[in-house]
This record gives structure tokens, C-alpha cells and sequence, in this order.
């Protein structure tokens, strides 16, 4: 995938509030496929400007695009890192590391300067981002775009949303198996529903039936005790095949595996604090949770433009389930640790073609009593 990544930063005073806003878009048609905008405290211009490229890097990263073109306004930025001027600034070094570790994971990144004027859409979001962290009113951003769950800013309204073209996603975490029940790591082994798990899949399904009858796809991940989840709720919304989906598959929780929190605690304290501390750090020899993040926001991109408007259900596991709903609500990675999801748990959410999102229901479990 060949795209165009826009950036930009703003400090309020350098140093001052700042922020940053990226645009990433399909470089054959210009379509906007991701948008990334975030305040920084109190920073300088360049931190910000820094700031808003590594974002956008990270973000075409996430959608495996292969050649980079990167727009800045930032005579500074695109000279630096394009080799022909040296990084003075202390300050400006650790960030500009991090940009070149990100421009190393592509086949063919180039920097060029852009004017102010054709840089907009990225300024308005940085701008958004200030306004937003000063408590000021919302600036529209320039363009509208093609949004992907988790990385589009819709305008905010307490307007009542009509349905008639949201698209409903309903997501089911399986049924409890004999690990659920003991409290351990449950990522790639293919075990399966236990009789309570049968019966939770049963009760689960006769929620679903209870939000819509009217399902248009069934999704699940490969692992059995997903799969048999799903044929018992495609039973009761009308007998629709279940289409499973290998990015729906639970982290892989590497040595972790089947232990219990306190066994991994004990035998990998450290791991487990870095583990705890950042979504970027992977058990050993397993996955991390942005490593799920990408492959369940290509599943729900897929879901969006395959069945606008329509009702899917998606049966999951705990990590990607979490990870759509702190999308869903703008959450923090906090949320990831904070937000317990019991077995055959069901939470509803809509999806709009202008990326607005609500969040229906979260985990409920009234059905299992």
C-alpha cells in the first residue's frame, strides 16, 4: 500500500498547550483512511511537529502500507529527517529516533515540504487537539473521510442518532471453558466449551436474538470455543453460516499460556510490570495488545464497508473484544485493565458512515443468571 501521511504541530505560546494532528491517505486517490490528533502538555512547536509525524508513521505502520510519502510544513522537521541538516535540539533527538525506527519498517519513505495552505487538513487537527485539552468549542476538522473505528474524530452532538443507516455490531465473548473457570491465560490453545460454557453460548444466543433477529453475518475467531459459540447463536437468529475470521483470534499469550496471574507474577515479575506498564510490550514470546489492535481494526473496517447498515455479530475473546471497545469509547490503555469481561458477555455498539460511534451496552450478563 503506497500512502501519503500529512503532519503537523502547534505550541500556544512555544513552549506552550500544544498538540498534534496526522492525516494518512491513499496515495492513487487521496481518500482519508486514518486520522491521529493529540494534545502534549506544555511542548514547543518542533516537539509537536515531531509528535504529529511519529503518529502518522505509526499509522500508516498499522495499515502495512509499504512506501511513505510524508507532507510537513516544518522546514526543520523534513530536513532533519531527510539527512541534510544535523539535530541540535537535545530535546528533539529521542523523537526523531522514534520517527526513524518507524521509517525503517517501510520499503520507501520520502519527506517533502509542503506550504501552510495545502497542510489544512493535519493544522486543523492539531488545532482540534489544543482546543479540546483548553476545554474551548470543537473546531470542525477540514475534510470529512471514509473513517476507521478508533482513529476518526467526529463532531460531538447529544443529538439522537437515527438508525437507519448505522451499522449494529453485536460482540460475544464465548462461553467459559476449563481454563476460564480456573483463571488462566487462554490465548492460541484451541480448548473447548465446558457444559457451563454450552450453556452460557445458549443464553448469550438468546440475548442476541433479543437485541435483532434480523443478523446479516455471524463472525467468529478459528478457536473452537468461539466457533461453537457462534453455531449456537446463529441457531437461534435464523441458522446463518458462521464466517470465522483468523484475525478475531484471541492474544497470544506466549510462555504465559494456561498460567494463572500469580504463577506469571512470580516466575516473570519484570515482564509482567512492562507488560502491565505498555501495549507495545509482548509476553515472552507471544503478541502484544497493539499488535491485536491492528488486526481487529481491519476486521471491523472490513465489517463496516461489507455490511453498512446491517446488524453482525462477533464472537471473540476477551483481548480484541476490550481493544474495539476502547476504540469505541476513545478510552486510554488504562481501560484495557480496568474493564472486566465475563464469558458470554454481551456489549452493543453502532457504527455511522461518518465515524460517529455509541456504545449501547457493555458486558452485559443479565442472560447468565
Amino acid at each position: 500500500m503506497h500512502v501519503i501521511v500529512e503532519a503537523d504541530g502547534g505550541s500556544r505560546g512555544n513552549p506552550g498547550p500544544a498538540g498534534y494532528g496526522a492525516v494518512v491517505r491513499e496515495a492513487a486517490t487521496g481518500e482519508v483512511l486514518l486520522e491521529r490528533f493529540a494534545s502534549l502538555g506544555v511542548a514547543t512547536n518542533n516537539v509537536a511537529e515531531y509528535s504529529g509525524l511519529v503518529a502518522g508513521l505509526q499509522a500508516a505502520a498499522e495499515l502495512n502500507a509499504t512506501r511513505v510519502d510524508v507532507r510537513m510544513d516544518s522546514k526543520l522537521v523534513v530536513e532533519q529527517m531527510s539527512g541534510r541538516w544535523q539535530i541540535k535540539n537535545p530535546g528533539l533527538r529521542p523523537l526523531a529516533a522514534e520517527a526513524a525506527v518507524l521509517v525503517g519498517k517501510f520499503a520507501r519513505v520520502t519527506f517533502d515540504w509542503i506550504p501552510r495552505e495545502k497542510n489544512k487538513a493535519a493544522d486543523a487537527l492539531a488545532n482540534r487537539a489544543m482546543d479540546e485539552a483548553a476545554g474551548k468549542p470543537v473546531r470542525d476538522t477540514i475534510e470529512a473521510s471514509a473513517p476507521v473505528l478508533g482513529d476518526t474524530k467526529p463532531p460531538l452532538s447529544w443529538a439522537p442518532p437515527s438508525l437507519d443507516n448505522a451499522t449494529r455490531i453485536i460482540l460475544v465473548r464465548h462461553g467459559s471453558t476449563p481454563l476460564t473457570s480456573a483463571g488462566r491465560y487462554s490465548g492460541r490453545g484451541d480448548v473447548p466449551l465446558t457444559d457451563e460454557g454450552e450453556a452460557q453460548a445458549m443464553a448469550a444466543a438468546g440475548r442476541v436474538a433479543g437485541i435483532c433477529r434480523d443478523v446479516t453475518a455471524v463472525l467468529s475467531s478459528p478457536l473452537q470455543r468461539c466457533t461453537r459459540t457462534a453455531e449456537l447463536i446463529s441457531a437461534e437468529v435464523g441458522g446463518l453460516p458462521v464466517t470465522v475470521m483468523d484475525d478475531l483470534i484471541e492474544c497470544d499469550f506466549g510462555a504465559w499460556e494456561a498460567r494463572t496471574f500469580a504463577e506469571v507474577q512470580e516466575g516473570w515479575p519484570d515482564e509482567m510490570a512492562a507488560w502491565m506498564a505498555s501495549t507495545s510490550v509482548a509476553p515472552p514470546g507471544g503478541e502484544s495488545f497493539q499488535t491485536v489492535a491492528k488486526r481487529v481494526r481491519g476486521v471491523l473496517a472490513t465489517v463496516l464497508s461489507t455490511y453498512p447498515g446491517k446488524t453482525v455479530v462477533i464472537v471473540s475473546h476477551v483481548s480484541p473484544i476490550k481493544l474495539i471497545l476502547r476504540d469505541a469509547l476513545a478510552a486510554g490503555d488504562a481501560f484495557l485493565h480496568r474493564l472486566y469481561l465475563d464469558a458470554a458477555g454481551v456489549s452493543t455498539m453502532d457504527v455511522w458512515p461518518d465515524g460517529n460511534i455509541a456504545v449501547r451496552s457493555v458486558n452485559e450478563t443479565a442472560h447468565l443468571r
